[in-house]
């Protein structure tokens, strides 16, 4: 159990679900503090419509509802988008992506209250409490934090429905629907209950915003979403600031049963855990998306950018949205995304969404006259040859080496002598040099004698001459 701290006022994380539901009234009763209940409005819709009025009927002296549904969509969805960031494969990262933001907005409130602690009702089991609480320290060091589930001594749901009984606390848990879910404009999400275990099938009577597959009309749909920049901003050529398209396409995915995923995941904590996740919306723009920058992106570009995605992927995850090194990556990403621009085609049918079509008017790297299998006059496909030898020539060394080594005609590369064994020939080698130098004395000495002598005869002529010239000065 975490050490209780003291606080005067608290701001808190409240959804209205069962667990913020418990804790706006524990902290009231725990800490005799005054607790102000703050609701992100994400895109949940009519599941915010009582939120005041309850959270007033539970404890809280004040309430904000804040509508974060744009800044949602174009700052942390989109971004997101644009690394295509799928955590393994399958997760779209509509939770993790929430919680940066709502943290954000959670410390704007407490600044503006002067109040000294925040609140959360994440699980000690789970990643949202990572989540949150870096992004809390991001914004203020100092701030106190409240994590109830580290400090009550309930250690389940049934023990939080047990104390709302006690108190009169509506919750939205029922034996009908006793699984509990987190809603944004991205993705629903769902966990406990039966989908613990993971053998079985989740029921249909869970999902929300997806039809049963088997139920989607017979007839295929299909959708063209525009970007630019990497951002889509049109749906069937009309556009759409970025929340109201993602509701759209949400809307379209839904009809068609588009986006549901049972998945096993692997938490941040350690633990594996189970969650399912309809994101209709969002699979169709990874869809889109992916088909623009095939069209438009250059080939290392998309490999580099590709090869970073897992990493990026994992710091959503985990809740590093605000570290420097998502900064860093995010900054490499979009500058990637600078040439997607463009239009895809999606075909919707019973569950399933695919690409069908991808334009580009002014950044396509598609040139038919290269890539055509008819005749060309751009394309020498003899050149190919070489290239293909040079890129096989690693390969080729190694095989030759094998075959080689197999046969006993690989030379052995002949060790250096050690180093005692080699002493008698160093010092011969030495004694043979000093020999040849001294010999070379005299011979030297001789030289340079001759040149001396030379000299020396050289003078009297010298001389004469310079008599000779005299001569004259008698008369």
């Amino acid at each position: 159990m975490a050490k209780k701290i003291s606080a005067k006022k608290i701001v808190l994380a409240y959804s209205g679900g069962l667990d913020t539901s418990i804790i706006l009234k524990w902290l009231t009763e725990e800490y005799d503090a005054e607790v102000i209940a703050y609701s992100a409005d994400l895109g949940q819709g009519e599941e915010l419509d009582h939120i005041p009025a309850k959270a007033k009927a539970t404890g809280a002296s004040k309430s904000y509802v804040v509508d974060l549904k744009e800044e949602f969509t174009r700052d942390f969805v989109f971004p997101m988008f644009r690394a295509n960031a799928i955590y393994e494969g399958r997760y779209f990262l509509g939770t993790s992506i929430a919680r940066p933001l709502i943290a954000k907005a959670q410390m704007e409130i407490a600044k503006k209250e002067g109040a000294d602690a925040v609140s959360h009702g994440a699980t000690g089991k789970g990643n949202d409490q990572v989540r949150f609480e870096i992004a809390y320290y991001h914004y203020d060091p100092a701030i106190k934090v409240i994590a109830p589930w580290r400090e009550w001594t309930m250690k389940s749901r049934t023990d939080l429905e047990n104390y709302a009984k006690k108190r009169g606390i509506p919750v939205p848990t029922s034996k009908k629907f006793p699984w509990s879910s987190d809603r944004n404009l991205l993705h629903i999400s769902f966990e406990g209950a039966i989908l613990e275990n993971p053998w079985a099938e989740a029921p249909e009577a869970m999902y929300a915003l997806t039809v049963r597959p088997e139920d989607a009309p017979n007839t295929p749909e299909y959708v063209e979403v525009e970007f630019e920049s990497g951002d889509a901003v049109a749906v069937n050529g009309k556009r759409l600031s970025p929340a109201k398209l993602l509701a759209e396409l949400n809307r379209l995915g839904g009809k068609h049963g588009i986006g549901r995923v049972d998945l096993l995941e692997n938490r941040y904590v350690g633990m594996k855990s189970r969650g399912v996740y309809e994101t209709p919306g969002g699979t169709i723009l990874e869809e889109a998306h992916r088909a623009v920058e095939s069209i438009t992106m250059d080939r290392e570009v998309m490999h580099l950018r590709d090869s970073l995605v897992t990493r990026y992927s994992e710091m959503v995850y985990n809740g590093y949205w605000f570290s420097p090194e998502r900064r860093v990556l995010q900054a490499l990403i979009d500058e990637s995304q600078k040439t997607v621009n463009g239009k895809a085609r999606i075909k919707l049918y019973k569950g399933h969404c695919r690409v069908v079509g991808r334009d580009s008017s002014t950044d396509s790297l598609f040139n038919v006259d290269f890539a055509t299998f008819e005749k060309d006059e751009v394309y020498n496909q003899a050149d190919a040859e070489g290239f293909i030898k040079l890129n096989a020539l690693r390969m080729r060394i190694a095989s030759i080496q094998r075959t080689n080594q197999a046969q006993g005609k690989t030379k052995a590369v002949k060790a250096a002598a050690p180093a005692a064994a080699a002493k008698p020939a160093a010092k011969k080698a030495a004694a043979k040099a000093v020999a040849k130098k001294a010999a070379a004395k005299p011979a030297a000495k001789k030289a340079a004698a001759k040149p001396v002598v030379k000299k020396a005869a050289a003078k009297p002529a010298v001389k004469k001459t310079v008599a000779k010239k005299a001569a004259p000065k008698k008369k």
